[in-house]
């Protein structure tokens, strides 16, 4: 979801403007409460050479529940992104200008975190204020399925409305949109089950690519600095690095570089695979896909 996309349909709804207190990367330190918020998805926007080859590249229909996907969001705002989906976790990918304004631009990305129980959400935003966000920002997230009619797709959690070229929010899957057939969704497996493994198509079984074990991104100080709270607020670990955070727990390590911003972006994601296979190299535009040896892979962009 795109970050300035919820942003107009937040400022729509009510006019809320908030410049939310943020902690500092160097007070980030391991959390010890309980971990509520999961690794959901992440997008990064490439150059236009690396997202066609990417989506024009017959490995990757092999490699992974691999969809290019139009969706409508809320106010009928409409994005097209490649999709690689796994177990409980994908990638969504997009080329310049493939979204409006801001988020289109190269090195532009985002980050969405997930409960996997409902009520959950709640949780998050009670730990915010402690953590230097006073007044967390809630939205609705809809989704058309083609008839006009939104349905309620998610509640999510902003920690501020100001950014750079990144942002992250919090999310807890609507009841509305996993009962609807058209969402496809498997049936629940406990009460309140909201989960990402619910949410996605077990289709990944028939790829190789499994789930994402860990995404290193380049964002500015600030946008590092909105982000930090959210994470605490779910139960990441979250602890300083040499010039930027690293937030682990719950199967997805999160690495996160500050740096200025000409030289922001998505820079690695790594994957794991449902079996072992030999070593493979496919090259994608600017972008280098190593699968193997084993049952893992490793893809690298370049700005």
């Amino acid at each position: 979801m795109r970050r300035r996309l919820i942003l107009r349909m937040v400022l729509a709804v009510a006019a809320v403007l908030t410049t939310a207190a943020t902690a500092g990367t160097a007070a980030a330190a391991e959390t010890g409460a309980p971990q509520v918020l999961f690794f959901n998805h992440s997008y990064g926007v490439l150059d236009r050479e690396t997202a066609d080859a990417i989506e024009n590249s017959p490995y990757l229909r092999e490699f992974a529940n691999f969809q290019v996907r139009t969706t409508t969001g809320a106010d009928g705002k409409v994005w097209t992104g490649r999709y690689l989906l796994g177990r409980e976790t994908y990638l969504e990918l997009f080329g310049v200008g493939d979204l409006p304004g801001q988020d289109g631009t190269l090195g532009s990305a985002g980050l969405g975190v997930s409960t996997e129980h409902a009520g959950d959400l709640a949780t998050v935003r009670d730990r915010l204020p402690g953590l230097g966000v006073p007044e967390p920002i809630d939205f609705l997230q809809t989704r058309d399925f083609g008839d006009g009619v939104p349905v309620p797709w998610f509640d999510g959690i902003l920690t501020t409305a100001a950014y750079d070229s990144f942002g992250a929010w919090a999310m807890e899957y609507r009841p509305e949109y996993l009962a609807d057939p058209r969402a496809g969704v498997e049936p629940a497996s406990y009460p309140g089950d909201v989960s990402r493994e619910r949410y996605l198509a077990d289709a990944y079984q028939d790829h190789l690519m499994r789930d994402v074990t860990a995404i290193r991104i380049a964002v500015t100080s600030r946008d590092l600095d909105a982000t930090v709270p959210l994470l605490r607020a779910g139960g990441f670990a979250v602890h300083s690095q040499p010039g930027g955070v690293v937030a682990t727990r719950g199967g997805t390590t999160i690495r996160f570089d500050a740096v200025p911003l000409a030289e922001v972006g998505l820079r690695q994601v790594e994957m794991s695979l449902n079996h072992p296979v030999s070593r493979h190299v496919e090259q994608l535009g600017t972008s280098t896909l190593v699968v193997g040896p084993g049952a893992r892979a490793s893809w690298t962009f370049s700005r």
